[in-house]
């Protein structure tokens, strides 16, 4: 696949082993003339333990309507609300703070997404985590 020529890069939050062909999958899909049912049976089959979770899914789509897809797993900010059973962050994360979240629970929400952030470390990598924690209104503690 790697000559031919890509035509999109889709990016999707889709909830894991649910995937439908109504929005957004579908809707999406269908604007690029793709068919959804190579995509959602096989995307359900592998997000089977994500159940009910939403799943972040990058879809490349070639100039022939091929696609292939890669699943990145759970967003951060999902993964620091579910740390800190939390329901959503705050709408004035500067002055209205809706949690806290420890220097270990922000290190083994790096160790799970390490791969998919742009740090060179796993210090980088929370680093990266409690500036979405932050942007959430979470409070860091150590």
């Amino acid at each position: 696949m790697a000559n031919k020529k890509v035509i999109g890069n889709l990016k999707l939050r889709v909830p894991g082993g649910r995937a439908t062909a109504g929005p957004p999958v579908g809707s999406t899909l269908g604007q690029w003339g793709l068919n959804m049912m190579e995509f959602i049976n096989p995307f359900n089959e592998a997000t089977k333990e994500y159940m009910g979770k939403n799943v972040i899914v990058h879809i490349r789509v070639y100039e022939d309507r091929t696609f292939d897809w890669t699943c990145l797993g759970q967003p951060v900010d999902d993964l620091i609300r579910e740390a800190i059973k939390l329901e959503k962050g705050s709408g004035r994360p500067n002055s209205e703070k809706v949690g806290k979240i420890t220097r270990k629970q922000l290190e083994e929400i790096a160790e799970k997404k390490k791969d998919q952030l742009n740090a060179i470390d796993l210090e980088g990598a929370v680093k990266v985590v409690a500036g979405t924690a932050r942007s959430m209104g979470v409070e860091v503690i150590d």
